[in-house]
């Protein structure tokens, strides 16, 4: 009889197991992937951006209209998301991570937001023409999708938004005229800096 009443009180049920073990797995392993940082950030490719996008702040400084600037730096934004696409998949494949699940889409959702956000932003400004403000506008927007991206990343991605984010209140509140320096030094120097440190200290 106690011999019953021990095996009423711990059934001995493989499937209840088999779920209970299942379930743990799964637990640690969305725990892990929470935990990991996205490090397909392409240190060389945002170098290669950076050139491109000082070459047009100095093309575009000689330009004498705006719609000629803007078009300019619209080409080096198609093109900047080009190289960065394209690099960030290569690292990513190399480095055997998914851009689309787990940690990676987090990275790129956060990312990618604020930045489709300028589109329409870019076109009612033009539209009412303020144009003047687009330059801070444009490095606001990104430092934010860096910054919120970046908690996913290494520490240095968040650190290179904060950047961007404190070049575009500078613009808006200086001369118009200072906005084309503003861009090259965001989206030119500041994506060879961090792309060189991002190259050196997690891979190219």
């Amino acid at each position: 009889m106690i011999a019953n009443r021990m095996a009423s009180r711990n059934p001995a049920d493989p499937q209840a197991l088999h779920v209970h073990a299942m379930n743990d797995l799964r637990f640690i392993r969305d725990t892990m992937e929470r935990a990991a940082s996205f490090t397909a950030v392409p240190g060389w490719g945002m170098v290669l951006m950076g050139s491109t996008a000082i070459i047009t702040a100095l093309i575009a400084s000689q330009r004498s209209t705006m719609q000629d600037w803007l078009v300019l730096w619209l080409c080096e934004a198609v093109l900047a998301s080009l190289i960065g696409s394209i690099a960030m998949g290569y690292k990513a494949h190399l480095a055997q991570v998914s851009l689309f699940s787990g940690v990676g889409w987090r990275f790129m959702l956060n990312l990618f937001v604020p930045i489709v956000a300028a589109i329409p932003l870019t076109v009612v400004l033009y539209q009412h023409g303020l144009v003047d403000v687009l330059p801070g506008l444009w490095l606001l927007l990104y430092g934010a999708g860096v910054v919120t991206g970046g908690v996913f990343s290494v520490r240095v991605v968040p650190m290179m938004g904060i950047c961007y984010v404190l070049a575009g209140v500078f613009a808006l509140f200086t001369p118009a005229e200072w906005g084309n320096y503003f861009l090259a030094t965001g989206f030119g120097g500041f994506n060879i800096i961090f792309g060189c440190m991002i190259a050196w200290r997690h891979g190219g």
